[in-house]
């Protein structure tokens, strides 16, 4: 039996209604100045609200939300974008999702490590560094990055991926102080990065295999909640020198959002101690196998 796979523009519009759809039944009605009236099957704004309040046709917003092969300017996006009350994340994923141009975000063309860069994050050391694409695959680290969360040394290459990480390995769980929060994040940031790669099998792959290996990630994608990536600060329970307080620096290997220099340094004096500890520890092993 033959399966003909969906064409790449077919998946995105499914994408883009779903997204829409989600966005429109968290607004409540009062939110943007709308009475309800008469008793409500679903939460949420009607279509016609939305589209009456974004200034286009119900037709037009309807095939939008039911995936119809359509041709949107940006100034209608905009409109949509703004009666459905998005964030600067949300909006941009909107844009990407409907093919239209965003001149306030750029996204990934880069994959291999060249030689340069794997020198640049073992000079790094101690401070942990890596090279991760945009679905998270971790391309290239740094000793103390390898020991951070536990030993990714021992994991396989097809699972060296931190969303996998995240929710399927329960050192990493453990590791991660505010799981919850940080996995929710990684999702959002995830569906934002793939506004880009819907139709791509690499990606979908990955979804498919995470859905069905985590309720909690499942449930979280259905959610089509999108945040960008961030410099933050990241605690870390290290099972070797206890806990770690960093601070996290991106930068972006390729003109759009993709593939990033992942750079954790010390938050304070006590956590910068513990790094020099670390790989203090990481060496006495390596002098010990060899």
């Amino acid at each position: 039996m033959t399966t003909t796979l969906a064409p790449a523009d077919e998946i995105r519009r499914a994408e883009l209604a779903a997204f829409l759809r989600s966005r429109r039944e968290r607004i409540a009605p009062e939110q943007v100045g709308v009475t309800p009236a008469g008793r409500r099957r679903t939460p949420g704004l009607r279509r016609e609200e939305v589209a009456q309040l974004a200034g286009v046709g119900v037709t037009w917003y309807t095939w939008l939300e039911q995936g119809r092969d359509i041709h949107v300017s940006e100034q209608v996006l905009e409109a949509i974008a703004r009666t459905l009350l998005l964030d600067r994340d949300e909006r941009s994923h909107l844009l990407n999702l409907a093919g239209a141009v965003d001149q306030e975000t750029v996204s990934d063309k880069c994959a291999a490590v060249p030689p340069q860069l794997r020198a640049v994050i073992r000079q790094l050391e101690p401070f942990p560094a890596s090279v991760i694409n945009a679905k998270y695959d971790i391309l290239a680290y740094n000793s103390t990055y390898g020991r951070l969360m536990d030993n990714l040394d021992a994991v396989p290459l097809e699972d060296r991926n931190c969303m996998w990480l995240c929710f399927t390995d329960p050192a990493w769980r453990t590791a991660m102080i505010n799981w919850e929060d940080g996995a929710t994040r990684m999702v959002a940031n995830l569906r934002w990065l793939m506004a880009d790669h819907v139709a791509e099998p690499s990606w979908k792959s990955l979804v498919k295999r995470l859905r069905a290996a985590s309720p909690e990630f499942a449930e979280l994608w259905e959610r089509h909640e999108v945040r960008s990536i961030e410099n933050k600060t990241k605690h870390v329970l290290n099972p070797l020198v206890g806990e770690l307080h960093l601070d996290i620096t991106n930068t972006w290997l390729s003109p759009r959002p993709g593939t990033r220099l992942h750079v954790y340094s010390p938050a304070d004096a006590v956590t910068e101690q513990r790094m020099h500890e670390l790989a203090a520890i990481i060496g006495q092993g390596k002098s010990q196998a060899a």
